[in-house]
């Protein structure tokens, strides 16, 4: 059964106990909800949870079900399609359950919030999934996740993590025939790109970003800031530092809030690594630390403020293994025309200090501060997945004791070198090869996610594409 974050056992004076009435985000228990439901004259609730893909799937019950314990199910096959739906042919260690049974949906309350894009009064939340006997399903992405942050409290460790997600907005494309374009802006024009930082650039959105934002201070989701990227209409959000599982959440909950802000507003939001060709690509970075459990230190750094040995084996561990997680951080076919070098993402393994064509940053800071930025994972990675994987990475580094290279201070990423895997199956391939990987992610995840993505590949491999018709048509 999964670890819940329950609160209940804590001893709250009368005041605090009745504080839940008033959160915005979570609640200790069914009889907190009902009143919290109750409160706010909920009469619909979504009990999602994120599939290999990071997409919400679940159920809708009225409150008064949910309320009363009625048991939810979904079948296992839900999370074993690919992202176009479809069920690949089982191959390597990827199987399907025999009769398809039922996985059940506990929900985790402590991300009870409201829908605040619907007209009617509703409520939502993230859900983990059991099977029949309430053992954790080892191949869902929270579950994943979880495996991997025990890991380190098995060390006596915490994982800190801080994302940053960038997507693009985009005039609405009903035919995928049609390549994306961007959005008109409120000054009438469309966007153009070279706006980095751009404040000019964030208020030609301002409606947009006002939604984004209430819609987000609804959920009880923090913004720690937001900013116009490189692209044309291409936006940054990033968020606080903190839990990993609980970052994880508030980025899968970030997304479909601003996909839904964007509709409103009679537009696209997209988290595709790449969706116009010729600008930038999107990514997913991920700030890491780790400190003691029991202290709160930071292990990255020794008493005296210099880096620690954990701290560059953590390093070597990103350098070693990261490579062969890349799967789990770029998931899909598109995600690696975004590592290609030249156009500003990473298509190396190399580390330095605030070095941004690197693709382990490590930012200035004081030794409390030291950190790790993993500049790899694109935006349309499964926040779930990219994390875990990413700090797996560290943790393997760390307890294998793996000495990184000499940190750069060179541009690294314009040279034509690309030492990652090229392309879908190359990561496939790197991904199931890594025996490490079936003992810090689970051998039914890594059999499963692999299989998964061989079928997306063959999908793609069904579409004739512009550049095929462009050139192949009357040459050869």
């Amino acid at each position: 059964m999964p670890v819940k974050r329950d609160l209940a056992h804590l001893k709250l004076s009368p005041e605090e106990t009745r504080a839940f009435l008033e959160s915005r985000r979570g609640v200790r228990s069914m009889e907190e909800a009902r009143e919290w439901l109750a409160l706010r004259g909920i009469d619909d609730l979504e009990c999602i949870t994120p599939d290999l893909a990071g997409v919400a799937r679940g159920k809708m019950m009225p409150a008064k079900k949910f309320v009363a314990n009625t048991s939810l199910a979904l079948p296992s096959a839900l999370f074993m399609h690919t992202i176009s739906g479809e069920y690949p042919e089982e191959s390597g260690e990827f199987r399907y359950s025999p009769n398809d049974g039922d996985l059940k949906l506990v929900p985790d309350l402590s991300t009870l919030c409201l829908v605040p894009w619907e007209n009617d009064p509703t409520a939502q939340v993230i859900c983990d999934l059991v099977d029949h006997a309430g053992s954790a399903v080892g191949y869902t992405p929270r579950n994943v996740l979880r495996r991997v942050l025990q890991l380190y409290e098995n060390r006596g460790w915490r994982a800190v993590v801080a994302p940053e997600i960038e997507f693009y907005l985009v005039s609405k494309n009903v035919d995928p025939d049609y390549p994306l374009v961007p959005p008109i802006g409120r000054s009438g024009r469309q966007i153009q790109s070279g706006q980095s930082y751009s404040i000019g650039g964030v208020n030609e959105f301002d409606e947009l970003i006002d939604d984004i934002y209430d819609f987000s201070d609804a959920q009880g989701l923090e913004i720690d800031t937001l900013i116009h990227e490189e692209g044309a209409a291409q936006l940054e959000i990033n968020l606080r530092h903190g839990d990993p599982l609980e970052l994880a959440d508030q980025v899968f909950m970030f997304k479909r809030t601003i996909r839904e802000a964007a509709l409103g507003q009679d537009i696209y939001a997209t988290f595709m690594a790449k969706p116009i060709q010729g600008q930038p690509g999107s990514a997913m970075h991920i700030h890491q630390s780790v400190v003691d459990a029991r202290t709160g230190k930071n292990v990255f750094s020794n008493d005296d403020g210099t880096a620690s040995e954990l701290f560059l084996n953590f390093l070597g561990g990103m350098q070693h293994y990261v490579p062969k997680a890349i799967l789990m951080m770029a998931p899909y076919v598109n995600s690696y025309r975004r590592l290609t070098y030249g156009m500003g993402a990473p298509t190396n393994t190399a580390w330095g200090y605030d070095n941004r064509t690197t693709a382990f940053r490590v930012p200035n800071s004081d030794p409390a501060g030291r950190r790790v930025e993993n500049r790899l994972p694109s935006s349309d990675a499964n926040p779930y997945l990219a994390i875990a994987a990413s700090l797996a990475c560290g943790y393997l580094g760390m307890v294998g004791g793996v000495s990184p290279g000499e940190p750069t201070d060179l541009t690294v990423n314009e040279d034509g070198e690309i030492e990652l895997p090229r392309g879908l199956l190359e990561a496939v391939a790197a991904f199931e090869a890594e025996e490490h990987f079936r003992e810090v992610f689970s051998r039914e995840f890594v059999g499963t996610y692999a299989g998964v993505k061989r079928g997306e590949h063959e999908t793609f491999m069904q579409v004739i594409s512009p550049w095929e018709r462009e050139f192949l048509l009357l040459q050869v």
